[in-house]
């Protein structure tokens, strides 16, 4: 028997036949690998931060969207909510954990020992159980410091070149932090070098915050640094308030904070340690292992002078210091 099909019905097998070929050469395709980023904070706070991290990862060969997807998982400062979080990227099999600054990488690495995690801290990852040694990890977990713990004498000395007559200075720490300890060690070593006082102010709560500002403003301590943590990052905004209420100078770890109206910041570039963190989940996802991947130390460092606070509250910048300032917010 001889069937006989006619044009309009052969165009039309032809068409249904090449509308299933993308679909088949699709399914024959790899599935992107999965970022799983898990952050503490709330969507959309540092979009900068995560700018930074893609550029990282494009620096590599990889296009969120194109080769490569991201899966957020943010915890909007509840930290209780971290550990279930870290347990379902762990669950949804990612190819890489991110932790940024605000998630502490010991979750991540509690939660698995086989998906690499690329982290980053203000601390110590070799005291802090993360990494074997700086050079080599010797795990699955790798990633950068941002070396903002270490700086305290740093901060000291620009605040002292700008209130040259200052003897009694305060750093205001919280206690639950893992950095605390040596921030509180670097500001009163630093303070003894140059025979100068510090006060340590704690504060967990923004109580504890309100009370600190006002024990600087009772003691008549000259100035106040605040020492870097994710829970004062989180409470920028009331800490600036509060000292230009006050009255009281104060130096702060990130440049966001001087760009929210305090008076100075000197710290690591966090965009930067985001890019090199995008860097490194690249390299990973392209087959190689964090124990050989040495954990990177911060290069870049940013010094910011707002001088439209230092007129509010009536202090004179040295030109030795605005000529040093990598920028200056008039």
């Amino acid at each position: 028997m001889t069937v006989t099909i006619g044009r309009r019905e052969l165009l039309a097998a032809l068409g249904g036949a090449a509308a299933t070929w993308p679909l088949a050469a699709r399914a024959q395709q790899p599935a992107m690998p999965v970022i799983g980023y898990l952050d503490a904070d709330i969507p959309g706070r540092n979009p900068n931060n995560e700018a930074a991290f893609r550029n990282g990862l494009s620096e590599t060969g990889y296009a969120v969207g194109q080769n490569v997807t991201i899966e957020h998982r943010w915890a909007e400062s509840q930290f209780a909510r971290l550990p279930d979080l870290a347990a379902d990227l762990v669950r949804r099999r990612v190819a890489v954990i991110v932790t940024p600054l605000s998630a502490p990488a010991t979750l991540g690495k509690a939660a698995t020992a086989t998906i690499p995690i690329v982290f980053s801290t203000g601390g110590d990852p070799v005291s802090a159980g993360l990494v074997a040694s700086l050079n080599r990890p010797g795990g699955n977990v790798t990633g950068a410091v941002t070396m903002n713990a270490e700086l305290g004498a740093k901060r000291l000395g620009l605040l002292q070149e700008l209130l040259p007559t200052a003897t009694r200075f305060a750093v205001m720490v919280n206690r639950s932090s893992p950095v605390a300890e040596a921030a509180i060690a670097d500001a009163q070593t630093a303070a003894s070098a140059i025979g100068r006082q510090v006060d340590v102010l704690t504060a967990g709560t923004n109580r504890d915050i309100d009370t600190a500002f006002a024990t600087v403003v009772q003691t008549r301590t000259a100035a106040i640094f605040v020492s870097p943590d994710s829970f004062f990052a989180r409470r920028r905004a009331h800490i600036v308030i509060l000292a230009a209420r006050h009255a009281v100078p104060a130096i702060y770890p990130n440049r966001e904070d001087a760009d929210a109206g305090g008076l100075m910041s000197y710290g690591s570039s966090i965009l930067d340690v985001s890019r090199r963190l995008g860097i490194y989940a690249g390299r990973i996802l392209k087959g190689e292992k964090p124990a050989d991947m040495p954990v990177v130390r911060a290069t870049k460092f940013e010094f910011v002078i707002n001088l439209q606070t230092a007129k509010t509250l009536g202090i004179d910048v040295p030109a030795t210091l605005l000529a040093r300032a990598d920028e200056v917010i008039e």
